[in-house]
């Protein structure tokens, strides 16, 4: 692995702990490109997953939208604001054998699972 691209990883890793919001890979790359013009969007995106695969970020998949990013890696819950579409953490504790509970009808193996809530948020109700 040569420097650059440590370089370039660790400036995505730093970027993914300050912003703190869920951020988008666009979020991202766009707050990165203010203060280093030469960063490419595919050197981001590229080392955003591979953070994700190292366990240094998580990746949260987002039904009907874009993928986010969260500094935080254990195990937790998101809420989704209809309204402006940010992405909080819940405050509840996680059900770590909730798969148990599935009538597995279709012969999955369940390794896991995300839950986003949806509502709207202080913000936007008011």
């Amino acid at each position: 692995m040569n420097k650059r691209n440590t370089i370039q990883r660790s400036l995505v890793l730093e970027t993914v702990q300050e912003l703190q919001c869920h951020a988008t890979a666009d979020e991202i790359y766009d707050t990165i490109v203010k203060k280093h013009p030469n960063v490419s969007r595919g050197t981001v995106y590229r080392n955003l997953n591979l953070l994700s695969d190292i366990g240094e970020i998580r990746k949260i998949e987002m039904p009907s939208g874009a993928d986010r990013f969260d500094h935080q890696c254990h195990e937790h819950y998101h809420a989704r604001c209809l309204k402006c579409g940010r992405v909080f953490d819940v405050e509840m504790e996680f059900i770590a054998d909730m798969e148990k509970n599935i009538k597995n009808t279709h012969g999955f193996e369940f390794i896991g699972h995300d839950v986003i809530f949806k509502g709207i948020c202080l913000e936007c109700n008011t």
